[in-house]
């Protein structure tokens, strides 16, 4: 029963983030939107996979790939809006405060 809230939850969370993706004005809040339906919707997936094979050798890789994720979407992340920001591109108007000037 839980594997399948957190499809759902994994699924609400992926459709979200591609709503935000599409909606938001610049690079550095469609960054945001993407990391977080990365990061959420895939650890929600991948956690009910998990759950529903129950535990073992299959389930434990899905547990690897998904501390690997865990891990490596934020710094991945970072990486592109300061890549950007050190390319030049500005954010929106809408941003108050630019933590980088």
């Amino acid at each position: 029963m839980i594997e399948y809230v957190l499809f759902a939850i994994g699924s609400l969370i992926m459709i979200l983030g591609a709503v935000g993706v599409i909606r938001f004005p610049d690079v550095y809040t469609r960054l945001h939107a993407s990391t977080k339906c990365d990061t959420g919707g895939a650890i929600s997936i991948l956690l009910g996979i998990a759950l529903f094979l129950g535990l073992n050798m299959t389930s434990l890789k899905i547990l690897s790939i998904l501390f690997l994720i865990f891990l490596l979407n934020p710094v991945a992340s970072h990486a592109l809006a300061r890549a950007s920001h050190k390319y030049g591109i500005k954010p929106c108007e809408l941003t108050v405060v630019d933590m980088y000037d």
